[in-house]
């Protein structure tokens, strides 16, 4: 049998070994709260590249301080940053993983210190602090901040650049209805609600020519929210626009109560993949090598983005390829207890 998920894919001018991608995961572990790698992410990212990981992409990192989740996020808004994220690179490499990074900001969901930057003043929840509505100063500034941060990611080594556009952060916050209130040219119907990533991805191709992808929450979870049919539109134009791959996940944007179960998103990514004519790749509850290789055999998705499971098992591969009666090749090291 040919078993798609050790089989190998390319994207521009980088080849990944498998379809296996260890999802953005944070860590929280930027004890210094300074944005700067610790021993922790050079621990955990590289066994996992030893795991046998085709594409490792590490976890939301800000390009802004005050665009951070919390104040123990990786960080790439400043030149100090890239020696770290070099290092990391490097090791990540030397053990035959390609790597990513995943340029974001948290908008709303901030939880740091001082103020807040979102489309518009709602707050996520009735406990949550309630954010600035950008001004377009704001927004240009923004934006260049992504681009100084894809400049950063080159400089540091990185295969893969990442838009954070899902879970509720701030492109996702202008991407939805139910978060973009906005009555500029920001605001309003689908087209204008795109405008900030398109200039985000706009910004980061000027300085970018690799892999780019695009992380997408396909389903609101809400009546008034977007579906993954209204993600397979926008998925076209992110197409014309220079994007490569959609990550699809889903979810985030406002609290809602979500239907989790065995591959609950890989209907999404089937519905962008074929309705943008797009690559994608699938992330949600994926546990097992059978569950990867039908997805991908089925051409519902063209990578697995394995999250949890990683995190319980850093070898996950070896153990998804004597599941299915792959062979793969261990490291030397390890060839006997292979």
């Amino acid at each position: 049998m040919n078993h798609k998920l050790f089989s190998p894919y390319t994207i521009k001018n980088v080849t990944f070994k498998n379809r296996i991608v260890m999802a953005p995961m944070c860590m929280y572990s930027s004890h210094e709260k300074d944005g700067k790698v610790q021993n922790w992410h050079r621990t955990h990212y590289t066994s996992r590249a030893v795991g046998g990981a085709g594409l490792i992409i590490i976890e939301a990192t800000a390009v802004t301080p005050q665009g951070r989740i919390s104040d123990r996020d990786l960080g790439i808004w400043n030149d100090v940053h890239i020696e770290g994220l070099s290092e990391l690179v490097t090791s990540m490499k030397e053990q035959g993983a390609k790597t990513g990074i995943q340029l974001a900001h948290a908008g709303r969901k901030a939880t740091v210190d001082g103020e807040i930057l979102a489309p518009s003043a709602i707050p996520f929840n009735e406990t949550s602090k309630t954010p600035k509505e950008m001004t377009k100063d704001e927004i240009a500034e923004t934006v260049h901040a992504f681009k100084e941060g894809a400049r950063r990611a080159k400089e540091a080594g990185f295969d893969v650049i990442e838009i954070h556009a899902a879970h509720g952060y701030l492109i996702n916050e202008f991407l939805s209805p139910l978060t973009n209130k906005r009555v500029d040219e920001y605001g309003g119907h689908a087209e204008n609600r795109y405008r900030f990533l398109k200039e985000v991805i706009a910004a980061v191709k000027e300085v970018w020519d690799g892999p780019l992808f695009v992380r997408v929450s396909a389903n609101d979870y809400h009546e008034e929210g977007l579906k993954p049919e209204d993600y397979a539109e926008m998925a076209k134009w992110m197409k014309a626009d220079g994007v490569d791959l959609i990550d699809v996940s889903s979810g985030g944007v406002v609290p809602a109560s979500i239907p989790v179960y065995p591959g609950y998103q890989v209907t999404f990514s089937e519905i962008i993949k074929h309705g943008a004519d797009i690559s994608t790749g699938t992330v949600g509850l994926i546990t097992s090598g059978w569950q990867a290789e039908e997805i991908l055999q089925n051409n519902r998705a063209d990578f697995i983005f394995i999250g949890r499971e990683f995190l319980r098992n850093p070898y996950w591969p070896r153990t998804a390829a004597i599941e299915i009666g792959a062979e793969i090749e261990p490291p030397k090291q390890y060839e006997r207890g292979w």
